[in-house]
């Protein structure tokens, strides 16, 4: 239906144009007509003259013009099908003269029979004789008319040719822009489905350590799991999510860190009230958190901490998650596993080069990851997507 639709569309578009085109040919031709007349009229020698010989002499005019004006379309056609920039363009050039040549010719016949015989106005060259016209060179301005109707044309298919590689120019790059839209979305999706499983696996490898330690809190996991899995699914297709709603569901995945690690992890939030409806990567919060987890708390014989802190600079929203852990190894890339790498491809994808992303290593020990991004909501999408329309 929408291809009869563009199809209909095109159609209506193209019949429109041509409407346009004849219309200003019409006027074009009119101008003409109208300008020689006036000339006329304005000339000395008219003066005196009967109303209907001058009403008769302005008709021939006008008809001559208008001649003209049905004659266009097909030097128009001519122009397209002759072109010079197609191979054999001598003979191409040749053919065209021949036929301007025959058009010049005729035309001085037609003229010259609605003269004497259709509008029967005094001969102007005594005795009308066709061959001695021609000795004369009496169709020269109709030849001329010709080859400047004809160069009209070749600018006017010239202009449709440049304007139809520039739409198609235009196509090419939507459908190049649309199509790495498609293959970013698809990225950033896979790299989402990279995390499900991944985060899955380790949660269920933690409720397996616990289930004859703890089978209280190993069913109170099981609870919580259940609603970040549902959370996971809900959210698949929402690459960007309030940060209030990433919060609650860090909130649930860190109370079954703490379940797991038996009240050795402290969770501490440092968040600015007025960022909380900033948007933010889905889920991208909860590999940091494992990250820290892993390779921070985990290594601790003492009690864990979590830091989550977010706040606005400018343009900016900052997010940090710090722990307390050894901090960073060597040359600090001993840290970034695959929910780390995967965190920056996701950005970039979403960002492109306006975001951060940096390991640091705060004087007090530990190690702390913070991302920087364009700081937007939902109300500011709302606006710009309405400001477009």
């Amino acid at each position: 239906m929408a291809a009869l639709h563009e199809a209909e569309s095109a159609g209506a578009g193209f019949l429109r144009r041509r409407w346009v085109e004849v219309l200003v040919i019409w006027l074009f031709w009119t101008f003409l007509a109208v300008l020689v007349a006036t000339g006329k009229l304005l000339d000395p020698r008219w003066a005196g003259q009967e109303v209907s010989l001058v009403r008769r002499q302005v008709l021939h005019i006008f008809s001559e013009f208008y001649t003209w004006a049905l004659l266009t379309p097909g030097i128009f056609w001519l122009s397209r099908r002759l072109a010079f920039d197609r191979p054999q363009w001598a003979g191409r050039l040749l053919l065209l003269l021949g036929i301007g040549l025959a058009v010049a010719l005729l035309m001085e016949i037609w003229v010259d029979f609605l003269y004497l015989y259709v509008y029967q106005l005094p001969w102007r060259r005594g005795r009308f004789d066709l061959l001695e016209g021609i000795r004369h060179f009496w169709f020269i301005n109709d030849l001329v008319t010709f080859f400047a109707v004809l160069a009209a044309g070749f600018a006017r298919d010239y202009f449709l040719r440049y304007q139809q590689r520039q739409q198609e120019a235009a196509q090419l790059r939507a459908q190049a822009a649309d199509l790495q839209a498609r293959l970013t979305e698809a990225r950033l999706q896979a790299l989402r489905m990279q995390l499900n499983p991944h985060f899955l696996f380790n949660t269920l490898h933690a409720i397996s350590a616990l289930v004859e330690r703890d089978p209280k809190g190993v069913r109170h996991m099981i609870a919580r799991l259940s609603e970040l899995l549902r959370y996971t699914l809900d959210e698949s297709g929402a690459q960007e999510v309030p940060l209030a709603q990433e919060l609650r569901f860090m909130e649930g995945y860190l109370d079954i860190q703490q379940i797991r690690f038996q009240g050795r992890l402290e969770v501490k939030q440092e968040i600015d009230p007025d960022v909380l409806e900033a948007l933010v990567p889905n889920l991208i919060l909860q590999p940091i958190v494992e990250n820290a987890i892993k390779h921070g708390v985990s290594r601790l014989e003492t009690t864990g901490r979590i830091t989550l802190r977010a706040w606005r600079e400018g343009d900016q929203l900052w997010l940090c998650v710090r722990d307390n852990g050894p901090g960073l190894s060597g040359n600090g890339q001993g840290q970034e596993g695959l929910g780390l790498r995967n965190t920056r491809a996701r950005l970039e994808g979403l960002y492109g080069d306006a975001y951060r992303m940096e390991l640091r290593q705060p004087p007090e020990g530990g190690m702390e990851v913070c991302i920087s991004l364009p700081y937007h909501t939902a109300a500011d999408l709302h606006v710009s997507a309405h400001a477009d329309a």
